[in-house]
């Protein structure tokens, strides 16, 4: 069977193709099989290969045995992109008594990684147990990497625990395991234990490291980072465009802008990579002026974007909500006639949605041809976004009649607007497609319905589904106590958080704001006290501004307001709209004009031009008889 499915795939073998394959064979073997042949022409060697290994008669270049020609088919598949036909061809020789040797496993293996066929890679590790092959360094990564891209962490830290040599590439190898796997602290750890072991990091753990502290978006990591780098590479290293790109992009999504900027005029040599860490950078950190100044700059240097910088642009201006750069690099795209692929039309949709332009991005939607279900499901979210849950559901029924299937993403762009707006028929008729189609017990979409209920005020459905669930992660958790705390249940949501420790789960910082605002809407402040103290000093979480936010709306609504100020002073951060909102709040509660002025007066100096709370200012004076101070007030809104 193995052997008639990979025939199937086989160009049809003609006497002149055959022909073909002795000059070419000729040509391969006399120049090495380090350089990548084409598809086309593996094929071709493929096809004849297969039959000289059915025929006794006929013989491929009698100097190069079996395991060299086989070696050079499965690295060949691998470098144009078709690993699972490597693995087939492994499959039917290893059931053909073929002994794979120190050259084709590690090939093999990354086939493996790359598909995530962990069966294969198993069944591999054994016969290299074997075979008296588990003690060589170069395929023990192979082996590391590929139980780390099957999310085998466990069987990945039992051989890197055992090997009796590591060396930069394990050290690599595994740190970039478990960043993949989201185990971010342990990748950390692993990070801190390198480095204690006295080994010299190579560019590719540098670069990794770089990669990890990024995602993490730990400013004091990143220049902990940077310092190893500078310690361990000279100055013609330091001038290394991969090593060097990899340092920018850590910085600027740590938001180290000027060492980012720095770090980026320093290279002689720019690539694409470059440009697109330093203008997403900038983007990110609000920068705007300067990245289109740089996006500019980047055009007028002869560099031009392709279709992974555009994406990365045009997603990063989406999430910012930066509309004037989205529809310059929009414009961008049209004058210079790029292919626009569905991935970036659907970028650029999800870009105008997310910017408030709905109405471009439906024109933008309408306009497009061969709608794919990621198009679909950023319009269902644009819409959901601005609230209109007419347009919402009338695109998730067109995208059925068209044929396609919704995924977890299209629920879960409609699911919002349900919660958001008490949409509570709607979200039933969620669930109950969710049901026909077998997918109501996903974890991520039964946690938005969960939320659905809660804010739809069923908190009893929703305590149902969250009854019923059989693997629970932190968001389902945090969400559920977010919903008792809504519905004024303080004493339902503080037993839930003592039961998700019991149960193992460790909290996190979205956990204590759930928990916080549960104390201050039951009036709990002394339970809230001891929570807020837990997380400080028994977990060592380091409190947000939004928790000092939860904490300054207990302490007001309870009228400790003076309390509630000197927590204020006492901040390590600086006080934004959200915590002076909450005394104001209180302050106007309780009667307290001093305090209402003083909060009043911080907002107005954080927003000038916040209308909202410019009213309120403006109400507070006139109640006062200070219409003077009303005028004033006025003039600037």
């Amino acid at each position: 069977m193995v052997q008639s499915r990979i025939r199937s795939s086989l160009v049809p073998f003609t006497a002149q193709k055959f022909q073909q394959l002795h000059v070419l064979g000729s040509e391969f073997w006399f120049r090495g099989y380090e350089q990548t042949i084409e598809l086309d022409r593996t094929k071709l060697i493929h096809a004849h290969l297969t039959k000289t290994h059915s025929s006794s008669t006929t013989s491929l270049h009698h100097n190069f045995n079996p395991s060299a020609q086989f070696n050079f088919l499965v690295t060949s598949y691998i470098k144009n992109g078709h690993p699972g036909t490597a693995i087939k061809i492994y499959v039917y020789l290893r059931r053909n008594d073929f002994r794979p040797d120190g050259f084709t496993m590690p090939s093999v293996l990354k086939a493996c990684a790359q598909v995530r066929c962990a069966r294969v890679g198993e069944e591999m590790h054994g016969f290299a147990v074997k075979s008296g092959l588990d003690e060589d360094v170069f395929l023990l990564n192979a082996l590391i990497s590929m139980y780390g891209e099957c999310g085998k962490l466990y069987s990945a830290g039992f051989l890197f625990d055992e090997m009796p040599k590591r060396d930069a590439v394990s050290w690599s190898t595994m740190i970039r395991s478990h960043f993949r796997n989201g185990l971010l602290c342990e990748a950390v750890k692993l990070v801190r234990d390198m480095c204690s072991s006295g080994l010299r990091p190579s560019d590719v753990v540098m670069i990794t490291m770089g990669n990890l502290f990024a995602s993490l978006g730990n400013s004091g990591l990143a220049k902990a980072t940077h310092a190893c780098v500078i310690r361990n590479s000279s100055d013609e290293e330091m001038m290394r465009v991969p090593l060097t790109t990899a340092l920018i992009d850590m910085h600027a999504k740590c938001k180290n802008l000027p060492i980012a900027r720095r770090l980026f005029d320093g290279l002689i040599e720019k690539n694409i990579v470059s440009w697109t860490s330093m203008i997403s950078g900038c983007i990110r950190g609000r920068e705007l002026k300067e990245a289109a100044e740089l996006f500019s700059r980047m055009q007028g240097e002869g560099i031009v974007p392709n279709e992974v910088t555009l994406l990365s642009l045009v997603s990063e201006c989406g999430f910012l909500g930066a509309l004037q750069l989205g529809k310059q690099i929009h414009g961008y795209i049209l004058r210079h006639g790029f292919v626009i692929t569905s991935a970036l039309i659907s970028a650029l949709i999800d870009m105008y949605g997310k910017s408030g332009d709905v109405k471009y991005a439906k024109a933008l939607f309408h306009r497009s041809i061969g709608r794919e279900i990621l198009m679909w499901n950023v319009m269902i979210s644009a819409y959901s976004r601005a609230r209109c849950i007419d347009e919402a559901c009338n695109s998730f029924v067109q995208m059925k009649a068209a044929g396609l299937k919704p995924n977890e993403a299209s629920f879960l762009s409609l699911l919002p607007t349900c919660a958001g707006t008490g949409a509570l028929i709607l979200g039933r008729w969620v669930h109950s497609c969710l049901m026909k189609l077998g997918m109501a017990d996903d974890l991520m979409l039964k946690t938005a319905l969960l939320d659905t209920y809660a804010k739809c005020g069923k908190i009893e459905d929703a305590s149902r589904l969250f009854d019923e669930a059989r693997i629970r992660d932190i968001c389902m958790w945090n969400t559920m106590i977010g919903g008792y705390g809504k519905h004024g249940r303080g004493n339902e949501a503080l037993l839930l958080y003592r039961e998700m420790e019991e149960q193992g789960t460790k909290p996190n910082g979205t956990t204590f704001i759930a928990i916080l605002h549960a104390c201050s809407h039951c009036g709990m402040v002394e339970e809230g006290k001891k929570v807020f103290h837990e997380m400080v000093h028994g977990l060592g979480l380091i409190p947000k501004v939004e928790h000092y936010g939860c904490m300054v709306d207990l302490l007001g609504r309870a009228g400790l307001l003076e309390e509630a100020l000197e927590l204020i002073h006492t901040m390590p951060w600086r006080p934004n709209v959200t915590v002076w909102g909450a005394l104001l709040a209180a302050s106007r509660l309780h009667r307290n004009s001093k305090l209402e002025e003083l909060a009043s007066k911080q907002i107005l100096e954080i927003e000038p031009r916040s209308s909202s709370y410019s009213a309120l200012m403006s109400n507070f004076h006139a109640a006062m008889d200070r219409w003077d101070c009303v005028e004033e007030v006025r003039q600037r809104m």
